[in-house]
């Protein structure tokens, strides 16, 4: 083959060999002699062999399942809390100049979060108030990311497991909270019935006819009960001239 045969086709593998297709979603942070010229992408590039490296870098949301972590919490409550963190690259240069590997960068900073975050808290705030668990753990994260050009989306605990000891104490307290809440609005019940009574009692007093009325319902009332004795309500004003002779 011809000497000059030779470098032109030698020249065309290279063009052909240089031409890289980077999808939507995808950026490549070009590197030209080991120095960083910039991010190209989408579409059609060039990068010359020898002279250039290209990073692909993926732009898509990433789903990272954070492992369970054994956390002590603030009221010294053992559990076992383990998280999902939605993230995506925003800054390609950054993710590949600052960081070696920004996947596992990202879950060992979120494994220390979730722990230092939960143990701040006592277990009746974890249970209860998760979703402001679940923005400072965002918030904490983004900001630890940021440098990498990482952007923190949502993080979400997904289950905190109690040992069984625990969860029968929870269980007495839940119980024992029924309880208090079913005496205490027993015994409102009990004040305003008492309530009621009097003003009913106050009420009658200044009708003399109304109380007699009352009177012939209750009778009304206890004939109609099946029972072999029946007790008569005496009328305080039928003994009250014998009141007043026996006190004289």
């Amino acid at each position: 083959m011809p000497f000059g045969i030779a470098i032109i086709v030698i020249i065309v593998v290279l063009v052909f060999s240089s031409i890289k297709v980077l999808n939507e979603y995808e950026r490549g942070v070009m590197f030209t002699l080991g120095r960083f010229t910039g991010i190209k992408g989408p579409g059609l590039i060039i990068v010359w062999p020898i002279v250039q490296q290209m990073r692909k870098v993926d732009l898509r949301v990433i789903v990272l399942n954070v492992p369970k972590q054994d956390v002590i919490t603030r009221d010294n409550v053992s559990v076992k809390v383990n998280a999902v963190v939605y993230f995506r690259i925003v800054d390609p240069g950054k993710a590949i100049i600052q960081v070696a590997n920004a996947f596992d960068a990202t879950s060992q900073v979120a494994q220390t979060t979730l722990r230092s975050v939960v143990g701040q808290h006592e277990m009746d705030d974890l249970l209860a108030q998760r979703d402001k668990l679940n923005v400072d753990l965002q918030r904490i994260l983004d900001q630890a990311t940021e440098t990498w050009g990482i952007k923190v989306s949502t993080v979400e605990i997904k289950d905190v497991d109690l040992d069984e000891t625990m969860i029968r104490a929870m269980a007495k307290q839940a119980e024992a909270e029924r309880t208090r809440r079913a005496k205490i609005i027993h015994a409102e019940g009990e004040a305003q019935a008492a309530e009621q009574l009097v003003e009913a009692a106050a009420e009658l007093s200044k009708q003399p006819a109304a109380l007699q009325l009352r009177y012939l319902q209750t009778l009304a009332d206890i004939a109609h009960e099946k029972t072999q004795i029946v007790v008569f309500p005496l009328p305080i004003d039928l003994i009250k001239p014998f009141l007043g002779s026996h006190g004289e």
